[in-house]
């Protein structure tokens, strides 16, 4: 039995799943943000790095880009705690295929979303160093989701992870009508 799925076979309460959120929270919600918005801009002063700052542009990008990463970012999240007894993070895993909804969009909403997050946080800054650290920081998941989490979800789920796999993109939603 791999990893994973001893992770699945432990009980996890509400009250522990939302401690472990929050933990992982501060490293997503903080300081990647923090790095983003502070850190990078002045890395690119030292760097003597052009900005792609031009007001107003920057700012509605921004403000479209955190309110469409939000909802899937947000929602996939909500369903994993609430509908598939599980947290996105990988010691305390879903239960339960999720194929509604967001995830019908896409397989991977929390990813496409929490990359439209920082994406929106780039363009309000206008940060070159911040927009390869983005760059860099979704390679690197991505490089993970399919060498790691793909085979283990498909371990766990089966042929119903697979048709899923094969009718849902990867990463980059395919509006339909939510069922």
């Amino acid at each position: 039995m791999n990893q994973f799925q001893k992770w699945m076979q432990c009980r996890v309460s509400l009250p522990v799943k939302i401690l472990a959120l929050v933990l992982a929270g501060v490293l997503f919600v903080f300081l990647i943000p923090y790095t983003l918005l502070v850190l990078c801009p002045r890395l690119d002063a030292r760097l003597n790095l052009p900005d792609f700052y031009f007001g107003w542009i920057n700012i509605l990008v921004c403000i479209l880009l955190v309110g469409f990463g939000g909802y899937f970012a947000l929602s996939s999240i909500f369903q994993q705690v609430f509908i598939a007894d599980g947290t996105p993070l990988p010691f305390i895993p879903t239960r339960k295929l999720l194929v509604k909804s967001v995830f019908q969009q896409t397989r991977n909403p929390m990813t496409f979303g929490t990359i439209c997050l920082y994406l929106g946080l780039v363009f309000l800054v206008g940060s070159i160093s911040a927009l390869l650290l983005v760059i860099l920081f979704f390679s690197l998941l991505a490089l993970y989701i399919k060498k790691i989490e793909e085979r283990e979800l498909a371990t766990r789920f089966g042929d119903a992870y697979l048709h899923y796999k094969k009718t849902t993109p990867f990463l980059f939603p395919r509006f339909k009508s939510i069922k």
